[in-house]
C-alpha cells in the first residue's frame, strides 16, 4: 500500500513509537498476507465497488489483489488512489503518465476499473491483462487535484460511491480514518496495530459492535516493505523488510470466526482469580483460563478479542489507561501491583 499506509503497522513497538512521532506512513502489505485474509470474506464482494482510498498502484499489494480477483470476485467496480507524495517505484504495473506534468513520480491520481479481459488470449485474466489496461486504456486513469488525501472532497466523492473500503491507513490517522468510514457508514477491511482496541475512539465501536477483528496475520505478527529501518530482534528477520508484532484486520464484515464459540473448560476459584482492587471483577491471565461457572464480570487480555464471540459474551469496558471514563475504569490492579491492560466482559448465560 502506499505513502498513507501505516495507520496500523508500525515495527515492533520502538519502531511503532517512532513512526507515530514522525509520521512515517509508508508500509506495505505482502500480497500473501492479504489473500490470505480476504478469503474469508469473498461472499460479501458480489457486484460491489471496492475502493481502496490510501493505495499506489504502482506499489499497493490491495490493488494488484482486486484487479487480479475482479471476475472471481464479481466486483463492480475497482477504485484506487494515489497520493501525491508516494514514492512511486514499482516495476510491475508500468503506467504511461505521457504529458500528464513533468514529474509523474509525485502526481495524484485515481485509477476506475469496471472491467478486467484476458487480451493476451491465454484463458486467464493476469498481471499482464492489467497491465495492457493501465498502460493503454487511458480511461481509466484520472489526475486528482487535492494531493490525493482521502479527506478531501474528490477523494470522500470516491467513498460516497464506494460499497467496501479495503486499505493499509496510515498508522498515524487511524482514529481520523476510521471516524470518516462510519461517517459515510462505509463496510471495511483495514489493517492496524492492536493498540488501536485501546484507543477512547476505537474501544466503543468494538464493545458495540459496530467493528471487530478479523482473521488475522499469523502470530500476530507481519512483515512489510518499508524504506524504514528494521530494529526489531525477532529470529524471524526478513532482509528488506519490517517485522510488527500486534498487528490486526479490523472490520464491519461479518465472518464465520467471529460465531465460533470458545470452549471453557477452567472452574473458578478466588484463589486463582482475584479481584482487582479498585474495581469490582476478578482477573483472568489468559484467554484459555477464562472460568465456565463465573457469571461476574472477568478482566482478560486485550488479545481476548481475537477469540470475542458476541453470542458468547459482552463487552463491559476496559481498563487500559489511568484517565477513566465511560468504558475506562483505569488500570487494573491486583494487591496493589499494576498489572497489564485488561478488557472487561461477561459471559452471556
Amino acid at each position: 500500500m502506499v505513502q498513507y499506509k501505516s495507520l496500523s503497522i508500525t515495527m515492533a513497538n520502538n519502531n511503532l513509537s517512532a513512526a507515530k512521532r514522525a509520521k512515517k506512513d509508508e508500509f506495505y502489505t505482502q500480497l500473501v498476507d492479504i489473500e490470505n485474509e480476504l478469503r474469508h470474506y469473498r461472499k460479501h464482494f458480489q457486484g460491489k465497488t471496492v475502493l481502496c482510498n490510501c493505495d499506489d498502484p504502482y506499489e499497493s499489494n490491495f490493488f494488484k489483489y482486486f484487479a487480479l480477483n475482479f471476475n472471481e470476485l464479481g466486483l463492480r467496480k475497482l477504485i484506487a488512489t494515489c497520493y501525491d507524495g508516494s514514492p512511486v517505484q514499482g516495476d510491475e504495473l508500468v503506467i504511461d503518465f505521457g504529458d500528464w506534468q513533468d514529474e509523474p513520480k509525485k502526481v495524484a491520481f485515481k485509477i476506475e476499473i469496471t472491467e478486467v479481459r484476458d487480451v493476451n488470449g491465454d484463458g486467464c485474466t493476469d498481471l499482464a491483462d492489467v497491465r495492457h489496461l493501465l498502460q493503454y486504456d487511458r480511461n481509466v486513469m484520472t489526475m486528482l487535484h487535492q494531493h490525493g488525501d482521502f479527506r478531501s472532497a474528490e477523494c470522500i466523492a470516491l467513498l460516497r460511491e464506494a460499497d467496501i473500503v479495503v486499505t493499509n491507513p496510515p498508522f498515524s490517522l487511524f482514529r481520523e480514518y476510521v471516524a470518516q468510514l462510519l461517517e459515510y457508514d462505509k463496510k471495511f477491511l483495514i489493517i492496524g496495530h492492536q493498540n488501536a482496541i485501546t484507543y477512547k475512539e476505537i474501544f466503543p465501536l468494538i464493545r458495540n459492535n459496530k467493528m471487530w477483528l478479523g482473521f488475522g496475520f499469523k502470530g500476530g505478527a507481519a512483515h512489510f516493505t518499508s524504506p524504514y529501518e528494521d530494529v526489531a530482534t525477532a529470529g524471524d528477520h526478513k532482509e528488506g523488510m519490517i517485522r510488527v508484532s500486534g498487528v490486526n484486520w479490523f472490520t464491519n464484515l461479518d465472518h464465520n470466526k467471529r460465531h465460533e464459540e470458545l470452549v471453557l473448560f477452567r472452574t473458578y476459584n478466588a484463589e486463582d482469580y482475584p479481584k482487582y482492587d479498585n474495581y469490582d471483577a476478578i482477573n483472568v491471565d489468559k484467554t484459555a483460563e477464562i472460568p465456565m461457572d463465573y457469571d461476574g464480570i472477568m478482566g482478560v487480555p486485550i488479545t481476548f478479542l481475537d477469540k470475542y464471540n458476541p453470542e458468547q459474551f459482552e463487552i463491559i469496558g476496559r481498563m487500559t489507561t489511568n484517565v477513566p471514563d465511560d468504558y475506562n475504569m483505569g488500570y487494573p490492579f491486583v494487591n496493589g501491583k499494576r498489572i497489564y491492560a485488561r478488557i472487561l466482559i461477561r459471559r452471556i448465560k
